[in-house]
């Protein structure tokens, strides 16, 4: 199995657990697997996300919902939806190439 991500909530060995627990809106698929009216918006993964990334960022419906929801008190992330020690969007330092890491997609 892969090591889960380093933003899931490590609850489990067996990976994300807030992943597995994740539901789209309408709480009838596992998230990211929406298949009602909503499913074109559910599905996209664009944009600030919660910690495992599963839901957008302040509607996580995991075990963690709570904590993950609240507004952000103090140094928020560049996109202003997450903790600056916690940035899941796009905008996060780390989200470009590790080092040693080919990036085959470049355009010349």
């Amino acid at each position: 199995m892969a090591a889960p991500p380093q933003s899931c909530c490590q609850a489990s060995k067996e990976g994300c657990v807030c992943a597995a627990q994740a539901r789209c809106s309408c709480g009838k698929e596992q998230a990211l697997h929406c298949n009602c009216t909503k499913a074109e918006t559910e599905n996209d993964m664009s944009g600030p996300r919660c910690s495992c990334r599963s839901r957008p960022a302040g509607q996580c419906t995991c075990e963690r919902a709570m904590s993950e929801n609240q507004l952000i008190s103090g140094d928020a992330c560049p996109c202003g939806k997450r903790g600056a020690d916690s940035c899941t969007c796009e905008k996060a330092v780390d989200s470009g190439n590790l080092p040693g890491e080919i990036d085959f997609t470049y355009k010349a």
